[in-house]
């Protein structure tokens, strides 16, 4: 067994969740095991984009995991950066 934590933020929450997982044990299968979408029902697991320490997994099914890595499961941006950036661009001039 290895070591991992399952980290999720909202503006007013944030949780990490430590979960003992099987060696090989990819970030899907520890996501699951957390129990995260109990604390954070509008999350669901099988479909949210997911990464280590800040690094985007492209496929979190796949993905296998070391001892002390701690998967982040990230929401969905409400608007396009460089939308956000454009904006902040004309309200200055």
């Amino acid at each position: 067994m290895i070591g991992v934590e399952v980290a999720y933020a909202r503006p007013d929450k944030q949780e990490i969740v430590p979960v003992q997982v099987p060696e090989g044990a990819t970030a899907l299968e520890a996501a699951r095991l957390s129990g995260i979408a109990a604390i954070f029902p509008e999350i669901d697991v099988d479909t949210i984009d997911m990464g280590v320490f800040g690094k985007v997994i492209k496929d979190p099914a796949a993905h296998a995991l070391r001892d002390g890595d701690r998967i982040e499961l990230y929401r969905p941006l409400k608007i396009d950066p460089k939308q956000a950036r454009l904006n902040r661009a004309k309200k200055k001039a």
